[in-house]
């Protein structure tokens, strides 16, 4: 595997760094993810996670097969759970609770009221939704490691990317993910000292490496390399850092998308602070989306990877130097015009007062008080619907 070495803007800091989280997004998709993660599903590093996704997959065989050709029946070793008898494999194949939860949905069937019933009458169920499965086809995805079982049944056009090839895909631009290359596992943000802290140990508890039995979820930073774009109104440097997140499904749980983002602060929980310019790219399992991963999401992630900082400090720097109200009516006109409501403006402009010691003037100013007051927003959509109109308002700074 070439893994590509970057050649580092800055050098990298030797001790932690003085960040201010109070302005920019908060985003919790990893702490989402840290939380509900057991212990055998977090790895330490890229090597281990890559070994034991590629694993599975060699153990894994996918094929297309027509739906009435599978036979349902109750398993010979245990009369209370099902078995599928599939074209090309002599020996019953068991469904996991993922894939009988596919199967279900492929032929109208609700799984949870599926699953209250015996295994007979389930199966009877079944049988009956493939043999009048109207798109004839499906594809299943068995595994043999040990145990025959059923990891994944989708439509036929089901377009799969391995788990093991977006891993593979990381590992190009950071290596075991541990350090030996700019990105790894983030640090840890110190709340009584505002300092993030690049060097912390990669434990069970730290890690944000994540693998089950259906997705992977891989976090990683440059955080030993932070990039100064202005100063905070004490004069200290504004610091960043870029960041990268990314997600795959094997078995139909879920897209694959990478984010990328430039953040100031990762806390013990794993919620990113501080985050700035982010952007996202999704990408549907459709027929062709091997092709459109091996097009489109993989060079994205080596391009951010080895992509200058420089457009992102320039923009930051002409939003602070683009002073667009200088009086209380020039502060209230250029919200008003923008949309906001009366109530929302004098928010807005109350939030930038009380984080900055002044009112707002440049666009910079307008889009931190705009992100703030968005984090006092307890519902998501109403959230994300501020967050996208501060990114706009920034946009117009370039």
């Amino acid at each position: 595997m070439t893994m590509i070495t970057l050649t580092p803007n800055q050098p990298p800091v030797s001790s932690g760094f003085r960040v201010d989280v109070s302005r920019g997004e908060r985003i919790g998709r990893v702490s989402s993810e840290w939380f509900s993660r057991p212990d055998d599903e977090r790895y330490l590093n890229l090597t281990d996670l890559y070994d034991s996704v590629r694993r599975r997959a060699d153990c894994a065989q996918a094929r297309t097969v027509e739906s009435r050709a599978v036979k349902v029946e109750a398993s010979r070793d245990n009369a209370e759970r099902l078995a599928l008898i599939v074209p090309g494999r002599d020996e019953p194949v068991a469904p996991t609770h993922w894939s009988f939860g596919q199967l279900c949905s492929l032929v109208g069937a609700p799984s949870s009221y599926m699953r209250q019933l015996p295994a007979p009458l389930a199966g009877i169920n079944l049988q009956h939704g493939l043999l009048s499965h109207r798109a004839e086809l499906v594809k299943t995805l068995e595994a043999d490691d040990g145990r025959i079982e059923l990891r994944a049944v989708t439509g036929p056009d089901y377009g799969r990317i391995w788990d093991h090839e977006l891993v593979a895909a990381v590992m190009k631009i950071a290596g075991n993910g541990t350090g030996d290359t700019r990105w790894k596992v983030p640090g840890v943000l110190d709340w009584a000292t505002m300092m993030h802290n690049p060097f912390v140990d990669i434990t069970k508890d730290t890690t944000t490496l994540y693998a089950s039995d259906r997705d992977v979820f891989l976090f990683l930073v440059d955080d030993t390399h932070p990039i100064e774009a202005g100063r905070l109104p004490d004069g200290s440097p504004d610091l960043y850092f870029r960041g990268f997140y990314c997600w795959n499904s094997e078995v139909g749980s879920k897209t694959l998308g990478i984010a990328s983002f430039y953040l100031r602060a990762v806390c013990m929980n794993r919620n990113l602070w501080g985050v700035e310019n982010f952007e996202e790219i999704t990408i549907r399992h459709s027929k062709f989306a091997a092709q459109r991963f091996a097009h489109e999401a993989a060079p994205a992630l080596t391009s951010f990877a080895n992509s200058s900082p420089a457009p992102f400090v320039a923009g930051i720097k002409a939003a602070r130097e683009r002073i667009v109200a200088r009086t209380d009516d020039d502060r209230e006109t250029f919200l008003r015009k923008r949309g906001f409501s009366k109530v929302e403006t004098g928010k807005i402009i109350e939030t930038v007062l009380n984080e900055e010691g002044r009112p707002p003037e440049s666009l910079f100013d307008f889009v931190q008080g705009l992100t703030a007051h968005a984090r006092t927003k307890t519902h998501q959509d109403a959230r994300l619907e501020l967050e996208g109109r501060a990114k706009k308002l920034l946009e117009r700074a370039a």
